[in-house]
C-alpha cells in the first residue's frame, strides 16, 4: 500500500531538509516501511497555477484591512490540476484536505498518535496539506475544499510550512515500522501524561556527576520503580500543569 502526502505551498524548498534528514525523512522517502506499506511525499508550488502577470497568488481583502489574502481560484486550480488530475484521482472526494489554522484541533501527542495510526497508516484517502501565508486564505476555498483543521497552539506562524512539518515529524513516529523499536514511542514524554524520565550514557562520571547507581546495578524492578518516580519528579518540577486532576 502506498499512502501519498501532497503539500500545496509557496515554498517547496522548506521541505527539502525534512526529506533529507532523520527518520521522518526516511519515512517520507518511502525507505522505512512495514511490509508493503510506504509513504510518498509531493510538494506542489501554488504559484505555478497563477495566471497573473507576476505569478501573484494573493490580493487585498474585501472590506479593507492590513495584509493580503490568498486567492480561492488559484488554490482551487493548484488542488484540482496539481493534485487531483496529476495524481489520477477520479474525484476530490478521494483526498483528505487539511489546513493548519488557529481554528483547528490543537496538536498534541495524543492527536499525533491518532493521526499516525489512523490517518497515515490506513488506505483511506490520500492527504493534502494547504500551507497558508499572508493574512490567510479566502474563506470560500476553506468552506468548499478543506475537510479538517489543525492548530499548533495559541500563536501565529508566518506560514503553514512549519506547522505541516511539525505534524508530519511527530505523527510518522506512530506509523508501524517507522521506528526501529516500537517501545521507543511508548516511553516518550506525554505518553502517560508526564515528562519522560532522565536518560544517561557513557561516560559513567561527567564533571563530578555520577550516573545514578540504580541504573548500573542490573535490578530491573528497581530501575522501573526509579523511572516512575523520576517521571513524577521531573513533571512536578518542569510541567506541574500536566499533573492537574491526577
Amino acid at each position: 500500500m502506498i499512502k501519498k502526502i501532497w503539500v500545496l505551498t509557496l515554498f517547496p524548498e522548506f521541505f527539502k531538509p525534512l526529506l533529507e534528514c532523520g527518520i521522518a525523512g526516511q519515512a517520507l522517502r518511502g525507505e522505512r516501511t512495514d511490509g508493503e506499506f510506504k509513504l510518498e511525499f509531493y510538494t506542489i508550488n501554488i504559484r505555478d497555477y497563477s495566471t497573473t502577470k507576476y505569478k501573484s497568488v494573493d490580493d487585498s481583502p474585501y472590506g479593507g484591512g492590513p495584509g493580503m489574502v490568498m486567492r480561492a481560484d488559484i488554490l482551487r486550480d493548484a488542488l484540482v490540476k496539481g493534485v487531483q488530475e496529476a495524481g489520477g484521482y477520479p474525484s476530490l472526494d478521494d483526498l483528505h484536505v487539511i489546513y493548519t489554522s488557529p481554528r483547528g484541533i490543537v496538536w498534541s501527542n495524543k492527536v499525533a498518535r491518532s493521526f499516525g495510526t489512523e490517518v497515515l497508516s490506513h488506505p483511506k484517502k490520500d492527504i493534502v496539506f494547504i500551507c497558508g501565508r499572508y493574512e490567510g486564505i479566502d474563506e470560500r476555498f476553506l468552506e468548499k475544499y478543506v475537510n479538517e483543521y489543525y492548530s499548533m497552539g495559541d500563536f501565529v506562524l508566518t506560514g503553514g510550512e512549519l506547522a505541516v512539518m511539525t505534524i508530519l515529524d511527530s505523527a510518522v513516529r506512530f506509523v508501524p515500522g517507522i521506528l526501529g523499536n516500537k517501545l521507543s514511542s511508548e516511553a516518550d514524554s506525554f505518553e502517560d501524561g508526564m515528562i519522560e524520565f532522565p536518560q544517561y550514557t557513557k561516560p559513567r562520571e561527567f564533571e563530578d556527576m555520577e550516573v545514578p547507581a540504580v541504573l548500573t546495578e542490573g535490578n530491573h524492578k528497581k530501575i522501573e520503580e526509579w523511572q516512575k518516580q523520576e517521571k513524577i519528579r521531573l513533571t512536578k518540577k518542569h510541567r506541574p500543569d500536566l499533573l492537574k486532576g491526577k
